[in-house]
């Protein structure tokens, strides 16, 4: 799988420190889902009779979701259309999402009879911010339009068409100029946070704060602020 490649290249490559997500045509990722409902002819693996063949094509999706949030590097979504089934779920995984109002996010399993076994009942109440949403869009398959999911707080951005790529590139550019070290333990800490009670992620956050404290970026961080210039981090 090209995606599940490229994805573990990414996170095994240090010069790279942040990832843009986006589709390579109208939509960000319409899914088998769609083709399915519009009565196309190609729905991937989920029409295969063998069982064998369609656990392996879910093993190789699933792969991708969760190489995208075990990825020690932030991964920003830069939707650019139509999210739809395993396209949401892709979305979701990512950590920043910045979009256009043509993005159009849907479920679409239960409108097809499926569940989402991409990840799906865990990541919708962690990124829509409400079992309440998750559990309509679940139920529904309906679609959230663009402006619901920027004040639902799903979109961090949400910008005219023509703004897309340099908002999201923008945003790119500052995550990548930051500390390393310490936006990987970030992002680390923010997602296992989620499982932690307070006492375990205050002792998680003090080894955490160790690391970044005895680092070379530290020190750069401190010193590019009494010479009133920019820091230059080299992620040491």
């Amino acid at each position: 799988d090209e995606m599940g490649q490229a994805i573990d290249e990414v996170a095994a490559d240090d010069d790279i420190r942040v990832l843009v997500l986006t589709g390579a045509g109208q939509a960000f990722c319409a899914g088998a889902d769609l083709a399915t409902l519009k009565g196309g002819s190609d729905p991937g693996f989920l029409a295969a009779e063998n069982t064998d063949d369609i656990r392996r094509g879910f093993r190789l999706a699933q792969k991708m979701i969760l190489g995208l949030q075990r990825m020690e590097k932030p991964v920003i979504a830069m939707i650019n259309g139509t999210a739809v089934g395993a396209g949401f779920d892709l979305a979701c995984a990512c950590d920043i999402r910045i979009a256009s109002p043509k993005a159009r996010f849907m479920v679409a399993y239960i409108r097809i009879g499926l569940f989402p076994g991409f990840g799906g009942t865990w990541l919708y109440p962690r990124t829509l911010g409400s079992m309440g949403k998750a559990a309509e869009m679940l139920f529904t398959g309906d679609f959230m339009e663009a402006d619901e999911a920027y004040r639902l707080g799903f979109l961090n951005r949400l910008v005219d068409e023509d703004q897309l790529e340099a908002t999201t590139m923008e945003m790119a550019r500052k995550i990548a100029a930051g500390p390393p070290i310490a936006i990987r333990l970030s992002k680390l800490m923010l997602y296992k946070g989620l499982e932690f009670d307070l006492d375990t992620a205050l002792k998680m956050a003090a080894a955490a704060e160790t690391i970044t404290l005895t680092s070379y970026d530290h020190e750069e961080g401190t010193r590019a602020i009494r010479e009133s210039r920019k820091p230059f981090y080299e992620g040491r």
